[in-house]
């Protein structure tokens, strides 16, 4: 396997004045010209509202007209958000040999480890972020010889915010579908119920010389059904929405959600799966914590047949996940 140059390992390179050409994009996609609208608010919704029609509606009305809203009121303790990050910035602080012994390899098919995008030829630029990616549920899937041994506690914090987003996932699940108008399990069971997966990956985004021509994550939209997605307190995600990109600001112990595609095309589009990129920042770390709800490989997805009738027509392909997640990387049409 090559030697992989992380961009933690360059960034904190002291020459390092300004951005490597593979790194600096195309002058249409650059921050300096592509700059968030100001004065935009994302979605703000409490999931402690006591009203549970209210409660539906500013969901489904989130998730239909941006596909992404941040949630308080969610019940994890501020005492385990912050253990959360706590061992994930011990992991990256740790000398670069002991984080190679994690290494992913791509080429192999070995996704789980630490990982830095690697770029398939000279016209794709890459990406200004390294990462952490592993299996947390079902535990059947689950292979604890790739999660960091270092920090000791990482497993078992890691294991009781699993538990949370379990638990975080479902209720968000059934909001979502009784706002289509479902029985509150429908979108759960449609995507797997109980051999739903849930994947971790850490993004970590170093201090960069020249932030306003790189990117941390390019645009693109998640292909789970949902991303839950907890941020550190420095900014950098934008969301595309009515043709601007608006950035979302930190709200301490909001936990972020995104619509995935696999929502998109259950609900046949009524929700958005939201087109999203991260920015970074000069002087400042900026790091979050993705917990991607998936359906097994062997999944069915498809429009929901509840929601199709004479003036509602299926807009998207039934495949299984396996399918769709091997067209998206190879950026194959649906």
């Amino acid at each position: 396997m090559e030697e992989v140059e992380r961009i933690q390992t360059l960034a904190f390179n002291n020459q390092l004045k300004e951005l490597p050409p593979q790194f600096i994009r195309p002058f249409n996609e650059r921050p300096e010209n592509t700059e968030a609208v100001e004065g935009v608010a994302v979605p703000l919704v409490s999931l402690s509202q006591p009203r549970r029609d209210l409660l539906v509606k500013e969901v489904a009305e989130a998730a239909s007209q941006w596909g992404f809203f941040l949630v308080t009121g969610h019940g994890i303790s501020p005492a385990l958000i912050k253990q959360l990050q706590e061992v994930g910035e011990e992991f990256f602080a740790l000398p670069p040999k002991e984080k190679e012994a994690y290494a992913n390899d791509l080429s192999n098919g070995n996704f789980e480890g630490y990982g830095t995008k690697m770029t398939k030829n000279l016209e794709e630029k890459m990406e200004w972020v390294d990462y952490f990616f592993h299996m947390m549920a079902p535990s059947s899937k689950v292979n604890y010889h790739k999660w960091p041994k270092d920090p000791p506690s990482y497993r078992e914090v890691t294991e009781e915010y699993k538990k949370e987003m379990l638990r975080l996932s479902d209720e968000i699940l059934e909001v979502l579908s009784e706002g289509l108008e479902l029985e509150k399990k429908s979108l759960k069971s449609s995507l797997g119920d109980e051999k739903i997966e849930l994947e971790m990956k850490i993004n970590m985004y170093p201090p960069c010389p020249q932030p306003q021509l790189a990117l941390g994550v390019e645009p693109h939209t998640d292909m789970s059904a949902l991303t839950l997605l907890l941020p550190n307190e420095v900014s950098g995600l934008q969301v595309w929405n009515n043709n601007n990109w608006v950035a979302v600001h930190y709200f301490p112990n909001a936990i972020f959600v995104h619509i995935g595609d696999q929502l998109e095309v259950l609900s046949n589009g009524k929700y958005k799966s939201v087109p999203h990129r991260s920015l970074v920042n000069k002087e400042r770390t900026r790091m979050s914590w993705a917990v991607f709800i998936v359906p097994p490989p062997e999944a069915v997805i498809g429009p929901l047949p509840p929601l199709l009738n004479d003036h509602n027509a299926p807009k998207f392909s039934t495949k299984t996940y396996a399918e769709y997640r091997h067209r998206k990387f190879n950026k194959l049409p649906q």
